[in-house]
């Protein structure tokens, strides 16, 4: 049985009796069904907090939320399993070399730490109620209630012996902008502490079990450059190993710290390791690092790759525009990736200005009848002369066929929606009597190829250098982040309860409907 990766929906993460990670696809219907079939098809509401069940007659109830929010957020330590003192750090900026004087503590001179009781707040917007747009309301009257979640950084104290250190890091999933950025963040950010034994496993989990794969040795000499290209350094594969197999050979190859950059099916199997090693009660640190083009990871303002595949994304929507302009009755027409999620659609579209109808997964549209995506096409040749359309791969997938297979990682392999909208417009066309030239482009591989641009390489920056801090200062089976702006440490099973999807009732997504001018296709 192989090892998921990204989760489809709100798929359920799980371990089974053979200590395998399995996961289960099933749909959480939030808002909308279908009345004629039978399972929830699609998802228009997305959900980022898990709510206990509440009395909110009981005065006390926030405390109690608060409670239960504060154990949820709780971040794992070694020290909750096994009996480790902590040292003064040896990072920081003051010094070219890792910094120690001679009795051995911590220099005092620079101010540069984050307190072990920073917070930053997860939600910062108080909704007077639960009808403004976007709003994310615990109770009735969407009361204000305080959520602090850890701050990332340096520590004064950390937990391993930098020295002694052997870190690895494996890149899992599918390739994202940005991937190199993040290895060689790392790389350096290790040696700033002290760390020389440093190496990459080759193609994700595959990498543990496959004997012709070896370790990739990491230094500052190796990862210098590797920025400069796309893809990823130690290569990426989907599927793997059991998790007990994956742990045999972390402590066969004396791994103290462990970096696994993927995204949710990835972040499952980081977890499921890092319960492993708690099990056995290891001294290892396994800290995730959220990649996913689709930005799909809960919590989090943006995962790295995200913008890259935006900016990508403008030269296929353009070349659509340029054909669909010059053609009589011209229709450009392009799919863009998100199974579950539709930001970059949203955000590829929003940043063109030229697209006048975008389709995502998270909002219903019909195709057929007088509220139909076909009529509106039909409206904008009568009117402006052409059309250009954006859908996401996971959108309109009630009108296809299910093959009801599965790829590498467990992910349902979705039928082209593209294609198939492409020949209903051309049908319909034909029905009317009216000529049509349709243009349609898939650039799908071509967005997660690219070299990371300037913002992600920022972004890939901070997350590489915050993913060491955090293994350093003892935690593990957490992953790092962007949370309104501010960068923090989460808990890996409070980012993959469900993907993060478009809200139909965010202002961003009104901003799109404002932008392409579309109507309600219902």
């Amino acid at each position: 049985m192989a090892l998921a990766s990204p989760v489809d929906y709100a798929s359920i993460i799980q371990l089974n009796r053979f200590g395998l990670l399995s996961c289960g696809n099933r749909l959480r219907c939030i808002g909308y069904e279908k009345k004629t079939r039978a399972a929830c098809q699609l998802v228009v509401r997305a959900t980022f907090v898990d709510r206990p069940k509440l009395d909110f007659s009981n005065p006390n109830w926030k405390k109690q939320f608060q409670e239960d929010f504060d154990r949820r957020f709780s971040l794992p330590h070694l020290t909750d399993v096994i009996d480790v003192e902590p040292r003064p750090t040896t990072f920081s900026l003051k010094s070219r070399t890792p910094l120690e004087n001679i009795s051995g503590s911590l220099e005092e001179s620079w101010n540069g730490y984050v307190n072990d009781d920073d917070r930053a707040l997860l939600k910062v917007i108080k909704f007077a109620s639960s009808t403004s747009a976007g709003a994310d309301c615990i109770d009735p009257d969407c009361s204000w209630v305080e959520q602090w979640v850890h701050r990332a950084g340096p520590r004064k104290q950390i937990y391993f012996e930098p020295q002694c250190v052997k870190a690895g890091i494996v890149t899992c999933g599918g390739l994202c902008p940005g991937l190199n950025d993040v290895i060689r963040q790392i790389v350096l950010t290790l040696e700033k502490y002290g760390v020389k034994n440093i190496v990459g496993i080759q193609h994700g989990f595959r990498g543990f079990f496959e004997d012709h794969l070896s370790e990739v040795p990491l230094n500052t000499h190796v990862v210098q450059n590797i920025n400069l290209a796309g893809g990823s350094f130690l290569g990426v594969s989907r599927g793997g190993a059991s998790i007990s197999d994956i742990v045999d050979s972390i402590q066969a190859r004396r791994l103290d710290m462990l970096f696994v950059l993927g995204g949710n099916g990835t972040h499952a199997g980081a977890n499921a390791i890092h319960a492993e090693c708690r099990k056995r009660k290891l001294k290892v640190s396994i800290v995730g690092v959220p990649k996913t083009i689709d930005n799909d990871i809960l919590l989090m303002d943006k995962t790295f790759g995200f913008d890259t595949a935006v900016e990508a994304a403008q030269r296929a929507i353009n070349s659509a525009y340029i054909e669909a302009h010059s053609a009589f009755h011209g229709i450009g027409l392009v799919k863009l990736m998100g199974r579950s999620s539709g930001f970059i659609t949203m955000h590829a579209s929003l940043s063109s200005g030229q697209v006048d109808i975008c389709l995502i997964p998270e909002v219903p549209f019909t195709l057929d009848g007088p509220n139909g995506v076909l009529r509106h096409v039909e409206h904008l040749i009568e009117t402006k002369g052409f059309a250009l359309i954006c859908i996401a791969e996971g959108a309109g997938q009630e009108y296809l066929q299910k093959s009801n297979a599965t790829d590498a990682s467990g992910n349902m392999i979705l039928s082209d929606i593209g294609v198939h909208l492409q020949q209903k417009i051309k049908s319909h066309f034909r029905e009317i009597g009216v000529h049509s030239d349709v243009k349609y482009i898939d650039p799908t591989y071509m967005l997660r190829a690219v070299r990371a641009n300037a913002s992600d390489a920022i972004l890939c920056t901070v997350l590489g250098q915050n993913a060491v801090h955090g293994a350093f200062a003892g935690f593990s089976g957490i992953t790092t982040g962007v949370c309104n702006t501010h960068n923090v440490y989460l808990p890996i099973p409070e980012v993959i309860k469900t993907p993060r999807l478009v809200d139909p009732n965010s202002r961003m997504w009104h901003r799109c409907l404002t932008s392409t001018g579309q109507p309600d296709f219902h």
